[in-house]
């Protein structure tokens, strides 16, 4: 009979335990939400509200991208441009050598790094021509530049476009005031721009040089256009020539290596190397291109608040 009971007592148990763990799984299902792992559903959509700020400086603050790139790009580069960072301009044009319907602005010049800066001089002329007015600043990328627009425009929004400006990653050899680099991308205001085209109608700037940001450079010195300070309020870096990896890890006490020698400012290696607002890195290929996209506009930790509020640390510099 002891035995018995103490069956019947056992069988209970599990019978309670059973119910317990239903009750419980019911409760986590019902109290927490679902992450929805369903490939076909996205667990978080980007609302027109979790965007409206970026929204509201695409409209107060217009850029006119342009792409230099050439045909056999197309697919390797531009097209992942197209797919990323490109949609988020308010006009993007590329510029090759050839007309497609990618589309491709055709310019008259060759392909070739000899060429590169006869493609500027034509890409910024039909610019001037075609579009002065459809957009305040006028952007100029390499088809291996990832961009983020909105840190572009929130940076420029302090700045008049009918002033002679130009914002990029300054270098100092070959010309006194310095030049911006070509890799990380430069941005031109509207009366840069006008300045730029003017140069060559008068005969003021000429094709001087093979190297293209040297020779803007060069044009912009005398056209009187001002270099811009593109670091954010506490000195840090928004474009960058090379990609991420160059910059970011610590470093012992060492001589410049070589992809920091030509800059004006001081250069800073590991994490305060770089803006939480950067705006460009260069040598970008398509897996990164993509990796990138994810990482600023997807990517983000739970709970955590951004620290790096940059309109409380605003200072008489003009930087970007």
């Amino acid at each position: 009979m002891s035995s018995f009971k103490q069956h019947i007592l056992f069988l209970c148990g599990v019978a309670v335990s059973i119910l317990l763990s239903i009750m419980y799984s019911w409760v986590l299902r019902t109290l927490t939400p679902s992450f929805a792992l369903n490939g076909n559903k996205p667990a978080v959509k980007h609302t027109a509200v979790s965007r409206r700020t970026a929204l509201e400086f695409s409209q107060k603050v217009r850029v006119l991208c342009w792409v230099m790139t050439q045909p056999k790009h197309l697919k390797s580069r531009t097209q992942h441009i197209r797919a990323t960072w490109g949609k988020r301009c308010n006009i993007v044009l590329y510029m090759s050598s050839e007309a497609s319907d990618f589309p491709t602005v055709g310019l008259n010049v060759s392909e070739g790094r000899s060429q590169l800066y006869w493609k500027t001089i034509r890409a910024f002329q039909h610019i001037h021509t075609h579009h002065l007015d459809h957009a305040d600043w006028f952007l100029k990328a390499d088809d291996d530049t990832f961009v983020v627009l909105e840190n572009l425009r929130y940076g420029l929004s302090k700045h008049n476009t009918e002033e002679p400006l130009y914002f990029g990653r300054r270098y100092t050899p070959f010309i006194a005031q310095g030049y911006m680099s070509g890799g990380a991308g430069y941005v031109l205001s509207k009366e840069a721009l006008r300045r730029f085209v003017k140069g060559f109608a008068d005969g003021l700037c000429t094709h001087n040089t093979e190297t293209e940001d040297v020779g803007l450079g060069k044009c912009m010195e005398t056209m009187k256009v001002q270099m811009g300070d593109s670091r954010d309020v506490l000195g840090r870096q928004t474009f960058h020539p090379y990609p991420p990896d160059y910059y970011l890890p610590r470093q012992t006490r060492r001589p410049r290596p070589w992809y920091l020698l030509y800059e004006h400012y001081q250069p800073v290696e590991g994490p305060g190397c770089c803006s939480d607002l950067a705006i460009s890195f260069h040598y970008i290929d398509a897996v990164q291109m993509h990796t990138l996209e994810y990482y600023t506009y997807h990517l983000r930790p739970y709970g955590y608040k951004h620290r790096f509020q940059p309109d409380e640390h605003l200072n008489n510099r003009t930087n970007i």
